[in-house]
């Protein structure tokens, strides 16, 4: 079995960490650089900056906040926020980033992904999928959130696939912030959709949270905010249960 990966995620807002309930009660958890550096120390596999505004405020992710990042950490990061053509995405990269997440602007026109897998290679790729139900069917959301679309999230997943993406974030907007554990069953439902590692976001409340959701679902990765801005889970805490209850982590 692969190793499952832990990865912390910094949502940032006017260039300061930010952390919310369902993608809103936005609450200022500090500097990303300084707590990315402090995930770093702490053992994380790897981490996600977003700039959650960027494609709202229709303004491109800050290249200076990821060049600040990239020169204070050394392992892989991905950066999402407001990209929507190919070049938005080589200023990232040439900036530091090792792989870019995009999510409203594949749904608007899904060749981007193909685009950008064909200039950074399908690796670098990260589709991100904005998740909630509507009358019991989870659909795809953009415009961080606050727009809701006709995609039914699976089907979204096997096209962004079959498009070149290289990796799933899926982020359960119902669980976004709760604690209350991760959306499983959208989660597993994904995962043995696509041939892509997943990585589950949204819900992480304790670490028996991410227990259950490597031993429930084939995701590859677990994600989470809140529980370790606010000090309520260490990522050494987190790793030594999770290898006490035979959950193979990096």
């Amino acid at each position: 079995m692969l190793k499952k990966r832990i990865i912390p995620c910094l949502d940032i807002r006017d260039g300061r960490t930010v952390k919310g309930i369902h993608f809103e009660q936005l609450r200022d958890a500090g500097d990303p650089v300084a707590l990315a550096q402090l995930y770093v120390e702490q053992g994380a596999d790897e981490l996600v900056f977003l700039d959650i505004t960027a494609t709202v405020e229709k303004r491109k992710t800050l290249c200076s906040l990821v060049s600040r990042a990239a020169r204070a950490i050394d392992i892989p990061f991905t950066v999402g926020g407001g990209i929507s053509s190919v070049e938005d995405a080589l200023q990232l990269i040439r900036s530091g980033a090792d792989k870019i997440s995009i999510n409203s602007a594949a749904v608007l026109r899904p060749e981007l992904i193909t685009e950008l897998a064909a200039r950074l290679g399908s690796q670098c790729v990260v589709v991100a999928i904005d998740t909630r139900k509507i009358e019991g069917i989870d659909h795809v959301f953009i415009q961080g959130g606050r727009q809701a679309t006709p995609l039914v999230t699976v089907d979204w997943a096997r096209q962004a696939e079959a498009y070149g993406a290289g990796e799933i974030l899926l982020t359960s907007m119902n669980k976004d912030g709760t604690g209350s554990g991760f959306d499983l069953a959208v989660t597993q439902e994904v995962s043995q959709a696509v041939s892509l590692p997943v990585i589950a976001s949204g819900g992480a409340g304790s670490e028996e949270h991410f227990k259950t959701l490597f031993e429930a679902t084939d995701t590859a990765a677990a994600l989470a905010a809140g529980i370790f801005h606010f000090g309520r889970l260490s990522l050494p805490q987190l790793k030594a249960y999770l290898k006490t209850a035979n959950i193979p982590v990096r």
